[in-house]
């Protein structure tokens, strides 16, 4: 059954103090005779260790790809006077370089859908990001193409109920699944709070699925079998993480694009209420862009501080003898792309983050295809066994039996860290496999490596103590 919901018109001044907005000037964007929807976005750009936003913007091309689709940019900086000196398509590893077409336009071709970010001579905070892919169809409750606002800034989701945002829908506030099962929120279209906060939060749910919108948050907590395929995450403000996984199992992200103002994806155990660990995590065909905080970042929230920070929020009270200890397993991170990390505070560095703290466990992950280009400043990766003392009541229990398997360093940042905390909490059983640094293949063999030399002294990495069985292969 098909349910259109009532389209609100509001005046453009409201939409412009909102972060993002519904009209921009820095490009024209043209696929064959469609002239794409343009639309301003805030970013994060920390400058002398303060947050400044600044303004990028997003189109999206929404298509069935049954053909390559030549895409035309005109970039209007040339009418303000400046020069295009170079354009560059990120992520890299898709190999697109544009044709200039002359002084102010370029083209490229797209074969298949795919997220990317069109930067004009080197600038990142105002740049495009192109969001393509094919359409999303479903029957249930409809947000039109059009400006909306949810009444209460909160939509409640139902049990068995499918939600669709069509192309060219502009969704103001939160769609709340909260102890339901098998919903679908689907769409083309964008969901976003006014400021700051989730588009879309799942708490105690199962059987979820939340597939191809823009937005800016979308945390899940407490819940099993949820995938979220092809959503878009975008923040400009304190504590802007883009996809959280608290306490929850079975849980797949899969061909997102997150570029936040902290965190891009998360892996945590007992948190805000939430409580237990996470296994059976899979995250495939990303791409990451933290303008402030990691990438990738799992293990710093746990148990240990379930009594400060959770009684309050959940009814049960757990038993002291519960209270030991969460573990985080069976994750696989494969096929992504890091776009970059500017991160100054050094416990906060790592593209591939496991920070090990209240008494968690984490073992049996796995990266796999993870391709990073330059940062600025921070980390390839970062595995340590500490106590945090602003977010943890306890340092963790161990990091145990990691695999990083064909990861691409281009280089930059800082140095990489692999710490335990004592010999009661260790990290241990730690494999690379083909890992390359800056085209320099790195291996306990590798012919290049003085005898003296620690292999992790090629790569920029220390090896800390309470440390053990770290091999290059």
């Amino acid at each position: 059954m098909r349910r259109t919901l009532t389209c609100i018109i509001f005046p453009i001044s409201i939409w412009l103090t909102i972060g993002w907005t519904l009209q921009a000037s820095d490009f024209t964007v043209k696929v064959g005779d469609r002239t794409l929807p343009i639309h301003d976005v805030l970013v994060d750009e920390v400058i002398d260790a303060r947050h400044h936003n600044e303004t990028s913007t997003f189109a999206y091309l929404v298509d069935e790809f049954l053909k390559p689709q030549q895409v035309e940019v005109v970039w209007h900086g040339v009418a303000r006077g400046q020069t295009i000196e170079a354009v560059r398509i990120r992520p890299l590893s898709l190999g697109i370089v544009p044709t200039m077409v002359n002084d102010s336009m370029f083209r490229f071709t797209l074969t298949e859908p795919k997220d990317l970010s069109i930067e004009v001579n080197g600038d990142i905070y105002h740049n495009l990001q192109l969001f393509a892919s094919r359409p999303c169809k479903a029957e249930g409750v409809v947000f039109p193409a059009g400006r909306h606002i949810i009444e209460g800034d909160t939509l409640f989701a139902r049990s068995g109920q499918t939600i669709v945002v069509e192309e060219g829908a502009w969704v103001e506030g939160t769609i709340l699944c909260d102890n339901v099962r098998d919903v679908t929120i689907i769409g083309n279209g964008v969901i976003r709070p006014r400021g700051r906060g989730f588009g879309v939060e799942i708490r105690h749910s199962r059987n979820l699925r939340v597939e191809g919108i823009v937005t800016t948050q979308v945390p899940t907590g407490g819940s099993d079998s949820i995938t979220i395929e092809g959503v878009r995450c975008i923040t400009n403000y304190g504590w802007g993480d883009g996809l959280n996984i608290f306490a929850s199992s079975h849980v797949t992200l899969r061909n997102c694009f997150c570029r936040t103002s902290d965190d891009c994806m998360t892996i945590y155990a007992t948190r805000k209420g939430y409580i237990g660990g996470c296994e059976d995590i899979l995250v495939e065909g990303c791409t990451f862009w933290a303008d402030v905080a990691h990438p990738i970042m799992i293990g710093l929230h746990g148990a240990a501080s379930y009594e400060t920070e959770c009684h309050l929020k959940d009814p049960r009270k757990l038993h002291d003898e519960d209270i030991i200890r969460d573990t985080i397993r069976n994750v696989l991170i494969r096929d992504i792309d890091i776009l970059e990390q500017n991160e100054r505070q050094v416990d906060y560095q790592g593209c591939m983050a496991i920070v090990c703290g209240d008494n968690n466990v984490v073992e049996d992950i796995t990266f796999d295809d993870i391709r990073v280009e330059p940062i600025r400043r921070g980390a390839l990766l970062t595995l340590r066994i500490f106590q945090n003392q602003k977010y943890c009541q306890a340092p963790g229990q161990s990091i145990n039996r990691i695999l990083f398997r064909d990861v691409q360093f281009a280089g930059g940042g800082e140095l990489s860290i692999i710490e335990g905390y004592d010999v009661q909490r260790q990290v241990s059983n730690i494999r690379f496999e083909n890992l390359q640094v800056e085209s320099l293949c790195i291996s306990d063999t590798m012919e290049s490596k003085p005898k003296w030399y620690k292999t992790t002294d090629m790569c920029r990495m220390l090896l800390g103590s309470f440390v053990e069985n770290v091999s290059f292969e």
